[in-house]
């Protein structure tokens, strides 16, 4: 946008000088495409001005509406499409990075393809544009191209998964998945206890092996088990999928037959397929069942089974970052240096006030009953 902008000045003064009515062949096509790897993208095609006259072009360039050269080019490597919750994160980027908000969003579903995530952060800094966003699938393996985005001179958002290896970014805006984790365990001792469970067996669907969100909510529910002395019978990846959450729960429902009454599922979605599985084998679940439930999202539908009372507790992981991110862009434009890690608002939804509220490390934690018109606003 930067480069366009300066190519279109030169050109008018070129104009003047020489007095000259000629047209220019200039490309203002910076690349193209986004990424061959694209699933979707908001961008328009740049080439189309150049079939602007360079006075047309000159004073398109002070509409903010326009994709010439005054929008603010945000380049976006989105995880993938594998859950209810990354549906939610990528259409809240997609409805606040409009034209009408002054932005031309490049957007790029990576599929879980570290390696194509990569590539996408690599063709965003070659497109030139303003800010790349990234929503990391793995945690390492950053520092490289971070540091290609710092030598271009383009900051860097981080939202939801964090970076560990690298810290060449503008900010991070996300959920405190550890946090997540110790409270799904403290939750989990007071109900037990209003319920006078005294033995819990404990089986874990985890998300996506290296992800931080993973990585946060198993440390810090494990850290709740060794506290209070309970048993994981086992812990395997569910890749944060319906169907990874149901051939997991299939495999479990066989070889821990009647040996466990909790299941924990680090995403609603493999909660969904968790509770196909042991529907099909005959075993019952949520409040009035066998198993405790727990799961993580809080999505419209994982809250919508909350309260049904299939799932016995839901602890919300908020998508919506982009009115976020957008801040910490308005912040960086402005010359402001923003907040290096800005955490969103969350909550803790159950079916009913068994427990109302809990402690975590010594911070009261109250507990959300879902009700018809918590779902109704839910993401």
């Amino acid at each position: 946008m930067k480069k366009l902008f300066a190519l279109i000045l030169a050109m008018a003064m070129a104009f003047s000088l020489v007095a000259c009515g000629g047209s220019s062949d200039s490309d203002t096509d910076d690349d193209g495409d986004a990424s061959s790897a694209s699933s979707a993208s908001t961008s328009e095609d740049e080439d189309e001005s150049g079939t602007e006259s360079e006075g047309e072009a000159e004073a398109s360039s002070t509409d903010d509406t326009s994709s010439d050269g005054e929008l603010i080019v945000v380049g976006f490597a989105q995880v993938g499409h594998e859950s209810d919750w990354r549906t939610a994160s990528t259409e809240s980027c997609q409805s606040v990075f409009t034209e009408e908000n002054g932005y031309e969003l490049v957007f790029v579903d990576c599929d879980q393809d570290s390696a194509a995530q990569l590539e996408a952060v690599r063709s965003f800094i070659q497109q030139e544009v303003d800010y790349i966003i990234i929503d990391p699938i793995v945690s390492t393996g950053w520092d490289t191209v971070l540091t290609e985005c710092e030598e271009a001179g383009i900051p860097v958002i981080v939202i939801d998964r964090t970076i560990d290896d690298s810290d060449k970014y503008a900010a991070w805006v996300g959920s405190d998945f550890t946090t997540e984790g110790l409270a799904a365990g403290e939750w989990l001792k007071a109900y037990a206890d209003a319920k006078g469970i005294e033995e819990l067996n404990i089986l874990v669907i985890e998300g996506t092996t290296g992800a931080s969100a993973t990585i946060g909510r198993t440390e810090g529910f494990q850290e709740i088990a060794d506290k209070y002395g309970w048993t994981i019978l086992d812990s395997q990846d569910g890749d944060f999928t319906e169907a990874g959450g149901q051939e997991i729960m299939e495999s479990y429902c066989k070889s821990y037959e009647g040996q466990f009454n909790v299941v924990i599922c680090q995403n609603d979605n493999e909660a969904f397929g968790a509770m196909t599985a042991m529907t099909n084998a005959g075993v019952t679940y949520g409040v009035d069942g066998d198993v405790i439930l727990i799961s993580f999202d809080a999505c419209t539908a994982g809250l919508q089974y909350v309260q049904s009372g299939d799932i016995n507790a839901d602890f919300e992981c908020n998508p919506l970052a982009a009115p976020f991110v957008d801040e910490v862009i308005k912040q960086l434009e402005a010359g402001e240096t923003p907040e290096t890690t800005v955490y969103m608002e969350e909550h803790w939804y159950t079916y009913d006030d068994t427990v109302s509220t809990f402690e975590v490390d010594g911070v009261e934690q109250s507990v959300t009953v879902v009700t018809d018109e918590i779902v109704e606003a839910q993401y």
